[in-house]
């Protein structure tokens, strides 16, 4: 290999360095610090940027973007004296990259011990309810006490998140424990509440079921009383005017002694067929008794000593008795229940449920005359 191509060779060399420490290329969101002899020259946006070689040194390559840290729990004492672990998750970005780069020596450890110191000064004026119900009071206090201290470093504190406020586990039972008897306490309250309310809803039921059995009763003891008497009134009628009738009918017909007689021979044998009737006397006076019955019998005169009113015997039976207007009112309103009764209500729309009808019952036949 002759000098010239060593030569060559090492000017290619060379040549590849200077272009390689001339051009840099800065990605995008980066920014490239530059340093002139140790000192701050310039910052290097994205892209291709051209620096003086041997001269010019790109020291630190800061990242623009938005940054998510996530720091280790950490012990908080509470205003109640009591320790709880607390994890945060920490939202940054760097606005300025050469304070970023020389105001501090490392943003990401000075932002967490400042996260840590802040924390434990807002928590500790809190007490352990207080803080595990005020997330978002101690995330923007954190957030603006981080953004106030991190501006002079070129950072933006964007977002601060609680990951977990974590009591020990002696207060989180504790706490179990008074959840648990709230919890019980409420489902006491209102079981006893239900109960008072299912006691006056009975109360109420059974007031108006009496209110409706007596109601009832007294309806149905009236509407008897009255058929009762209209039964009487009618079975009166019908017996005296059957009496009536039979009384004419004797006299019409002017029996004389050997009919009576013959009657009454008729009759002995039934008086003697009842069951405590083992003897039966006859008494000798018997035929004057008959003799002086049929005697006097044949006196009545056939127009005279009959009824006083004539009696048709071919007319129907008629009912004369009045009708009670409250009688027949009170039987239409019980009937009218009891058809209520047999026809249910619809629940869902409010309708009568339309059911088959019952057929009337015939009309009581009038009695045949005579």
């Amino acid at each position: 290999m002759s000098a010239a191509l060593v030569v060559l060779i090492l000017i290619a060399i060379l040549a590849m360095v200077i272009v390689s420490m001339t051009v840099k290329i800065v990605p995008q969101a980066r920014a490239g610090i530059v340093e002139r002899f140790g000192k701050y020259r310039t910052t290097l946006p994205a892209g291709l940027n051209i620096v003086m070689p041997f001269i010019d040194k790109v020291r630190y390559m800061i990242d623009l973007r938005e940054q998510v840290v996530s720091f280790p729990p950490q012990p908080v004492i509470t205003e109640d004296n009591l320790v709880v672990s607390i994890d945060t998750v920490i939202y940054f970005q760097v606005t300025d990259p050469v304070a970023a780069t020389y105001e501090i020596a490392n943003y990401i450890q000075a932002i967490e011990q400042l996260t840590m110191t802040t924390l434990r000064n807002i928590t500790g004026g809190m007490s352990l309810e207080h803080a595990l119900t005020s997330r978002d009071q101690i995330n923007s206090g954190l957030r603006g006490e981080l953004d106030s201290a991190t501006g002079k470093w070129g950072i933006r504190v964007n977002r601060v998140e609680l990951k977990g406020i974590d009591p020990p586990p002696s207060i989180i039972d504790a706490m179990e424990q008074q959840m648990r008897a709230e919890r019980n306490k409420r489902a006491v309250i209102l079981t006893a509440e239900g109960e008072r309310q299912s006691s006056i809803l009975t109360a109420e039921g059974q007031k108006q079921s009496a209110i409706l059995t007596a109601e009832g009763e007294r309806q149905a003891a009236i509407l008897t009383a009255q058929a009762d008497r209209q039964a009487q009134i009618l079975r009166a009628q019908g017996e005296a005017q059957a009496i009536q009738t039979v009384f004419q009918a004797i006299h019409d017909g002017n029996p004389d002694q050997k009919l009576l007689s013959y009657q009454y021979l008729q009759m002995l044998p039934k008086i003697a067929a009842g069951d405590n009737a083992t003897t039966w006397i006859i008494p000798a006076e018997l035929t004057k008794a008959l003799g002086t019955l049929g005697g006097t019998l044949g006196k009545i005169p056939t127009d005279g000593g009959g009824s006083k009113t004539r009696v048709d015997l071919n007319a129907p039976i008629v009912d004369d008795a009045p009708e009670d207007a409250a009688t027949t009112e009170a039987v239409k309103e019980a009937l009218d229940a009891a058809k209520a009764a047999e026809s249910p209500m619809n629940a869902s729309t409010g309708e009568e449920l339309v059911t088959d009808p019952t057929p009337e019952p015939p009309a009581d036949p009038k009695p045949p005359k005579g």
